[in-house]
This record gives C-alpha cells, structure tokens and sequence, in this order.
C-alpha cells in the first residue's frame, strides 16, 4: 500500500515538472520471473523514480548507502524496498557488508523478484557512459547459477533528457531487449568467476549504448543541440510514432555523422556550423524562434479554428490560472534557490532537488491558503481552498505555456504578412540545414556498412 502510494505522488511530480513524458519498448519487459534492469544515471534521483514508477513490475532499487541516513529520502528508500550498496569511495563505508547486498539480490530473484541498478555508479553529466562496475553482473550470475534454475534476464533501459534540469522539458524511459544470462559454475563462496563477470559487463555496456545517447565528443553537443532544434521544428515523423523516440534516433544518427565528418572532413561540419549560426541571427533579428516558423502554413481558416479551440478556453481560465500562479510563484522560486543553492553547480542533481523541494513546498503553500480561509470564513472555505489550490497551480502551468506558443504564432503570422519573401526564405534554408544534417548521417551509415 505504501508503495503504490508513493509511487503515484512520485509519478505525480514526473508528470508537472516535465510537460512530455514518453516510454518505449515496455513490451520488450518480461511480465514474470526475475530481471535486472540496469540504466544510466544522468539526472541524480530522478533516473530511479522513472523506472520505479513508469516500468511495468515493481521494482526494488540498489541505491548507495548514505542515502539510507538522510531524513526524508531514506525513508523513502526504505518505504519502495531499497537495497544499500556501500562503496569505496563513500568516506567510513565498509564494504564488506556488499556481501549481504549481493545476497539480499540473490534471494529476492530467487522469489522471481526485480531489481534496479545503474551499473556507472554515480550520477553524472556527461555525455557518454562512465565505465560500468561489475555489481550487475556478479548478481546476474550468482542468481541465474545458483542451482534453482532461474531464468533471470536483464533489461537495459536509456533514459533520455531534452533538458534535465528545466521545468516543464521533456523525457524519455527507452526499454532494450532483454539479454539472458547463462549459468556458470561458482567458486566455494558462491561467487562467479571473474571472466564470467567481465563478459557479461562488456554485454550490458553494449545493450546500454544501444539505449543511450553516447557522444563521444562533448564539445560537438552544442552543436548537435542547435542542429536537433532545426531539424526536429522541420520534421513532423511519421504518424503514430512517439516523438521523442524519433528524436533520440535522429540525434542519434546526426552524431553519427558528426563523428565520422569530424575525423574526414572538417571543412564540411564547418560550413554546416556557419550555415546554422548565419540561420539563427537571421531569426534573432527578426525577433522569431524556430517553432514560429510553422504558423507559416496555417491559413486564415486554420487560425481561426485555432484561436476558438485554444486561446478562448484559456482566456477564460485566465483569471483562476493567474490566481494559481501568484499563490505558486514564492513556493516556486524557492524550489529553484534550494536547487542553485545546494546543487553546487551539478547539473545532474538540479532537477531532483527542484521535485522535492516542490513536493514539499507547494503542500506547504495549499496548507496555509487552506488555514487562511478557515480563519477568515470557516472550514467549508478551508476545505474548497484546499481542493482549488492545486488545481489552480496546474492551470497556471498549462496556461502559461499556450499563451508562450500563441505570443509566438502572433509574432510569426505578423511577420509573415509584412514580409512574406524573407519568411518563405527562412524556411527554405530551415528545410535545406534538415537535409544536410540527416546527409551527414547516411554518409556515415554507408561508410559503416
């Protein structure tokens, strides 16, 4: 009970800090039976949160030890039925208790349990895999050997962040193909032989960087990141296709091309970096962002089937969703201290410091509106601000955002109208940067193959 509790107020928070959330390749998890999920672990607390309350089975996670002795997430931990992992490079952690951790694992896919790990270790912000340590493995193995005959499998799963530490960004829980681990025969003390251990590491690693964005080079992200805004506002994909998933797979394929381009023709990836710099001050001076460059195709009917759909609904929440903005903002600012301030420039654990200083604040707010009502009126009052609190802040949120994208299609349908030629040749050189990007990846897939 507490479980599902807490994984619905989690899942809850996913759901406001990012605007999108998508999952892919859940049919690939066994529904039964033991399996070890392994990810990787870019956005601190969050990546665990994610698979905790968007995989298909519960899931008990291996989470560092000194976690367990802070005052709210260690009860957390306990509360979804953590396993504590103590490692060298915490200051005063023996590591000999690892073996009741391993044998703890052991038991609980005996019972045809799950269990997450992220095999680097820590959390971190770059833009590749950090070697991966040999825990998963060693628990695989131990458990798919120990005579039971369990058929224990372990699914990789990529977790990907359009911006980790914005609110109201995007994310993406990518499941890969389940990997089966053979038995092997074990030592005195139960334990797998070291070759067996490393084979099978150098196997999740590979299925990992299949589900993971790996950029080998980190001073080509800006780059890659100016080129994704181009060619993901040019491209709709096809119908029925999650997006996200097809913006992994074509920043994917562009990196790709990147890295091959970088090592055979230079000149060519920096003709394509002037081509986008010269197409970002073109907009710049014209005051526009690339999403404003689809209100072009829209025709006066399409506009006004728009504005009844959308912008009348909101501006008659606007009253009730900027009433929840100003109850929100000091609760929402001071989420945002806590994250600058105790992140220590971190980016990789922004994000988890924002969702629980929110999940404490923001309940903190709906209380005091709710004892203010109470004092000045009466319980009733108490209770429907109580109720309204919430909802208003989420109707700010959504608020907030149409009227970002309508401020935009206004800006674009003016400037379409007053100069039409430069807007139609905006898109024309929108559409051509696209094709270059996508070329740079087929010429490197052809090269590869």
């Amino acid at each position: 009970m507490t479980r599902r509790v807490l994984c619905a107020v989690l899942k809850l928070s996913l759901r406001v800090f990012f605007r999108r959330i998508e999952v892919a390749g859940i049919e690939r998890v066994p529904r039964t039976g033991p399996v070890i999920f392994v990810l990787n672990h870019p956005n601190g607390l969050l990546d665990p949160i994610f698979i905790l309350c968007l995989a298909p089975r519960p899931i008990s996670f291996l989470a560092k030890s000194g976690i367990f002795r802070m005052p709210v997430i260690g009860w957390l931990a306990r509360s979804l039925d953590s396993i504590p992992v103590y490692r060298r490079q915490d200051a005063g952690e023996d590591v000999s208790k690892n073996r009741e951790t391993f044998e703890r694992s052991r038991d609980l896919l005996a019972r045809g349990g799950t269990i997450g790990i992220c095999p680097e270790g820590v959390s971190h912000n770059e833009p590749r895999l950090l070697p991966l340590k040999s825990g998963a493995a060693r628990i695989a193995l131990a458990a798919a050997s120990c005579g039971a005959g369990l058929d224990v499998r372990i699914v990789p799963a990529g977790l990907y962040y359009t911006a980790k530490t914005t609110f109201r960004s995007a994310a993406l829980l990518y499941f890969g193909e389940p990997l089966r681990v053979e038995p092997v025969a074990l030592d005195e003390d139960k334990d797998p032989p070291r070759e067996a251990v490393q084979a099978l590491s150098k196997q999740i690693e590979s299925a990992l960087r299949e589900v993971v964005l790996n950029a080998e080079h980190e001073e080509s992200l800006a780059t890659i990141a100016r080129a994704e805004r181009i060619f993901s506002s040019a491209d709709d994909g096809a119908a029925g296709e999650h997006r996200l998933k097809r913006e992994l797979r074509l920043r994917r394929r562009f990196i790709e091309g990147y890295a091959f381009h970088r090592a055979r023709s230079l000149e060519r990836l920096a003709r394509l970096e002037a081509r986008i710099r010269c197409y970002e001050e073109s907009l710049k001076h014209a005051g526009l962002d690339i999403e404003d460059l689809s209100a072009s195709e829209l025709s006066a009917g399409q506009v006004t089937r728009y504005a009844l759909k959308r912008v009348l609904p909101y501006l008659v929440l606007s009253p009730f969703a900027i009433a929840g903005a100003l109850v929100h903002y000091p609760a929402y600012r001071l989420a945002g201290f806590f994250a600058t301030r105790f992140s220590r420039s971190e980016d990789d654990i922004v994000s988890t410091i924002k969702i629980f200083a929110a999940m404490l604040l923001f309940p903190i707010t709906w209380l005091a509106i709710a004892a203010l009502g109470y004092a000045l009126i009466g319980w009733k009052t108490a209770i429907a601000a109580l109720l309204a609190a919430p909802a208003a802040g989420y109707a700010a949120v959504l608020f907030f955002e149409e009227l970002d994208r309508v401020i935009g299609g206004t800006k674009s349908l003016a400037f379409l109208i007053r100069r039409r030629w430069f807007f139609l040749q905006l898109l024309a050189e929108r559409r051509a940067i696209h094709d270059e990007i996508l070329a740079l990846g087929d010429e490197a897939s052809r090269a590869a193959g």
